[in-house]
């Protein structure tokens, strides 16, 4: 599989109703470009692949809207609505924040955030100009998964002030 076919199967699963087979996530994560901490900065509307994980559910009933990067050592993994539609920084849910680091897994290294409460890890790597792919990762995680496979897409209130990845929309 190629870049241009990871994508667009990345596409289709987006869109597939019903349950994802986490092999295929994982044959795109394999083509995928990785990405930089400094790249991901701004403000990232997030969704998940059904695979069956247990988390899979779990942040929607929360009122999960996304992710935001405001810098290196200032992440916020769980922006949600509260009952007023308003966004919040949910640091009761992930115990506290996160910060970015460059990180290696599965023998790359890629954008991470880092939990401050939990010994947990997002690791991301590039669909396009403006997705990333996720995979949430954790001390009690065996190397084989199961992981929690989800996606984030640039939120509109990230404006144009936020850079996007050098070399974005050139050839890979």
């Amino acid at each position: 599989m190629d870049v241009h076919e990871a994508r667009a199967l990345f596409r289709e699963l987006q869109e597939r109703d019903g349950r994802v087979d986490p092999g295929e996530l994982d044959a795109i994560w394999a083509v995928l470009p990785t990405a930089r901490p400094e790249e991901i900065l701004g403000a990232w509307k997030g969704g998940e692949f059904d695979t069956g994980h247990p988390l899979n559910g779990v942040l929607e009933k929360a009122g999960w809207y996304g992710k935001t990067f405001h810098s290196l050592r200032d992440a916020k993994p769980l922006i949600c609505r509260n009952e007023a539609g308003e966004l919040y920084s949910d640091t009761e849910l992930g115990q506290g924040e996160a910060s970015l680091w460059t990180v290696e897994f599965r023998g790359e290294s890629t954008a991470t955030m880092v939990y401050d409460g939990r010994p947990v890890f997002d690791h991301f790597k590039w669909v396009d100009d403006s997705t990333l792919l996720g995979i949430m990762n954790g001390k009690d995680v065996p190397p084989e998964g199961p992981y929690y496979y989800f996606y984030l897409e640039r939120a509109p209130e990230s404006g144009s002030g936020v850079r996007s990845r050098p070399g974005a929309g050139e050839g890979a």
